[in-house]
């Protein structure tokens, strides 16, 4: 059986109407009418222990509710989820000891306390061997680079820092399980690349179970080896990031660069010249030829001073996905 097992997850809300006016303020106090509204639908997937998954789909494709669902804090409509032989909304105490929760908007610091202080709080909490919980502290103060900042209050710190010690927080009692839920919103460019890494380094290390929710598909190709998409609930691909490609990739571009005035473009079925003038030109692949032929073909056919092929970038593939499954429904 796989660490984590989720079959047909279900989540519904009961939203009551809201009608205008006294008259339908006062109608609401004794007839109440209520939306269904469906956050999560019939979603399965199974995890192995160690296996760092992207959980990704538009905002309010019902990623965090699976994530709340997972950790405990919700109870689903029907469907069972499974983490590690613990159905989590029935075994919360225990569930809790095993996992680590980050949400990217929610800290878990506190205001005017040092990180060190509160450190000293989650150890009394999870109640952690006094000798493991110094060595986690030392581990994740290095691997998170927290040392200049350990004894600040939190009110001093940059998003960055919290963000830092909000996932050492999650990981000082070693959670077999990590979920991160926008870890890298709001964060600079370098802050992101030291979280991605500690991120792999904890996964390579400790064999963390590790599922991201993010809008951030840099996080994703830096980070994750497997991607889940979901929309409107409902799940609508599970795999590698090279099957994603493979699926919804709509083919590449190629520069070609000229020294001299080119020769005429030619018509065809296979490229799309997207753009041209008397010394660069920015062609689409229109066929399943690979990268590679097509360099060949076009040198050939054009001779250019210089050839690059651009791949498509990982975010306007899943973009492209998102609108495929507007127009299919």
């Amino acid at each position: 059986m796989s660490f984590i097992e989720v079959t047909d997850l279900c989540k519904d809300y009961r939203i009551a109407k809201q009608e205008k006016g006294i008259a339908g303020a006062v109608k609401s106090l004794f007839h109440r009418e209520y939306t269904v509204k469906e956050a999560v639908r019939n979603v399965s997937f199974s995890l192995e222990k160690g296996e760092v998954v992207g959980y990704i789909g538009p905002n309010g494709a019902g990623k965090s509710t699976t994530i709340k669902m997972l950790s405990g804090v919700l109870l689903p409509t029907s469907g069972v989820a499974k983490v590690g032989d613990i159905i989590p909304y029935e075994n919360r105490k225990e569930n809790a000891k095993r996992i680590g929760v980050v949400f990217g908007q929610r800290s878990q610091l506190y205001w005017d306390l040092p990180i060190s202080d509160t450190f000293d709080l989650y150890e009394s909490l999870y109640s952690v061997p006094k000798e493991r919980f110094r060595k986690n502290c030392d581990f994740y103060t290095e691997l998170l680079d927290m040392k200049d900042f350990l004894h600040q209050p939190v009110r001093q710190l940059s998003l960055g820092q919290k963000m830092k010690a909000n996932i050492a927080i999650a990981l000082l009692h070693d959670p077999e399980v990590l979920y991160l839920d926008e870890p890298t919103i709001g964060l600079d460019v370098t802050s992101k690349k030291v979280l991605r890494d500690a991120l792999k380094s904890i996964n390579a290390q400790r064999n963390t179970t590790i599922i991201l929710t993010t809008h951030d598909m840099d996080d994703i190709e830096a980070v994750c080896q497997r991607l889940i998409m979901i929309d409107q609930g409902q799940k609508l691909f599970d795999g590698t990031l090279e099957d994603f490609r493979s699926k919804y990739n709509d083919g590449f571009t190629v520069k070609l660069e000229f020294d001299t005035v080119p020769p005429p473009w030619q018509e065809s079925g296979e490229y799309e010249l997207l753009e041209g003038d008397e010394r660069h030109w920015l062609i689409k692949s229109r066929t399943e030829m690979t990268a590679k032929a097509a360099m060949i073909d076009l040198i050939g056919k054009y001779d250019p001073t210089n050839l690059y092929v651009q791949e498509e970038r990982i975010e306007d593939i899943v973009r492209r996905a998102y609108a495929l499954d507007e127009v299919g429904c």
